[in-house]
């Protein structure tokens, strides 16, 4: 099964993603604004889940429904 963004593009190791909505993620203060660009995401063994690193929080997983191809 391949891994796919909200809009039904079919991602890959290495993609660049911007996301589309704002996130808040658990365990930090941190919240992640829409439209942010993630670089290097790695695809997991879930298709709806991808990992990545933000400039503050490293090895986040993020779910492909948050996500638009960049």
């Amino acid at each position: 099964m391949d891994a796919r963004d909200s809009n039904g593009t079919i991602l890959a190791d290495g993609d660049s993603v911007t996301l589309i909505k704002d996130l808040k993620v658990k365990g930090t203060s941190v919240t992640l604004k829409r439209g942010a660009r993630v670089k290097a995401i790695r695809l997991t063994a879930d298709p709806q889940e991808v990992e990545c690193s933000v400039d503050k929080v490293k090895g986040l997983v993020l779910r492909t429904e948050f996500l638009k191809k960049a």
